[in-house]
C-alpha cells in the first residue's frame, strides 16, 4: 500500500487533529469544572497519559510501515515525536506550577521522597534532546551520530512506563499493560538495540 505525497499531507493533518483534540478536551473540562474532584492531579495524570500514548504511537509507526509496506508513513514519525515532547512538557509544567506552585526548593525534596519523579525527569531530558535534534538540517550535520542519539528513544520506552507504574498508589493493571506493550515493541526491535549497544568494531 503506497501513500502519495498528498496522502501523507492529509495523514499529517489528521494526526495533528488526533493529538490536539485531547488537549482541547482537557481545557474544556477544566473550564467547565469537570476535571474530577482533584483537578490538579487530574491534569497532571491526563497530560502524562498524553505523553505516554504519543510515545506508544511513535514506536508503532515503524512496525506498521513495515507490515503494510507503507514507507511514506515514516515521514510522520517526527511529527508524532514532537507531540511526545509537547505532552511531556505540559505534564512537568502542570506538576511544577499547579502541584508545587513553583516552589523549586520542594522539587529536590520530592525527587528524594518520590524517586519515580527522577525517572520521569530523565525521560523528559532525553525526549528534549531528541526534539532539539529532530530537524532535518541538524540530522544532516550530525551524520551517523544522529541515529546513535535517537536510539535513546528505546531508553525512554523503558523509563516512561516504569515512571507510570511507580507513580500509581494501588491500581497497577493499566500501567502493567503499558509495560507489557512497550516491552513487546522493544523486543520487536531487539536486533537494532543489540547493534546499538554492541556496535561492531
Amino acid at each position: 500500500m503506497r501513500l502519495s505525497p498528498r496522502g501523507v499531507f492529509w495523514l499529517k493533518v489528521m494526526l495533528h487533529i488526533v493529538f490536539l483534540l485531547p488537549a482541547l478536551y482537557l481545557v474544556a473540562l477544566v473550564l467547565t469544572d469537570n476535571a474530577g474532584g482533584d483537578p490538579v492531579q487530574y491534569i497532571i495524570h491526563y497530560t502524562g497519559m498524553g505523553a505516554l500514548n504519543s510515545l506508544l504511537a511513535t514506536l508503532l509507526i515503524s512496525p506498521i510501515a513495515k507490515r503494510f509496506k507503507m514507507a511514506a508513513l515514516m515521514q510522520t514519525r517526527r511529527l508524532v515525536g514532537l507531540y511526545v515532547f509537547a505532552y511531556a512538557l505540559l505534564h512537568i509544567s502542570a506538576f511544577v506550577s499547579l502541584d508545587l506552585l513553583f516552589a523549586w526548593g520542594l522539587l529536590f525534596e520530592e525527587v528524594i521522597k518520590r524517586p519515580y519523579i527522577l525517572v520521569g525527569a530523565a525521560a523528559l531530558i532525553i525526549v528534549t534532546l531528541l526534539t532539539l535534534t529532530s530537524p532535518l538540517k541538524i540530522k544532516r550535520k550530525m551524520g551517523k551520530q544522529w541515529q546513535s542519539l535517537h536510539n535513546w528513544i528505546y531508553v525512554v520506552a523503558l523509563l516512561a512506563p516504569i515512571h507510570f507504574y511507580w507513580s500509581v498508589k494501588s491500581e497497577i493493571i493499566e500501567p502493567s499493560i503499558y509495560i507489557a506493550v512497550f516491552a513487546a515493541l522493544l523486543f520487536y526491535r531487539r536486533a537494532n538495540i543489540k547493534k546499538w549497544l554492541m556496535p561492531k568494531r
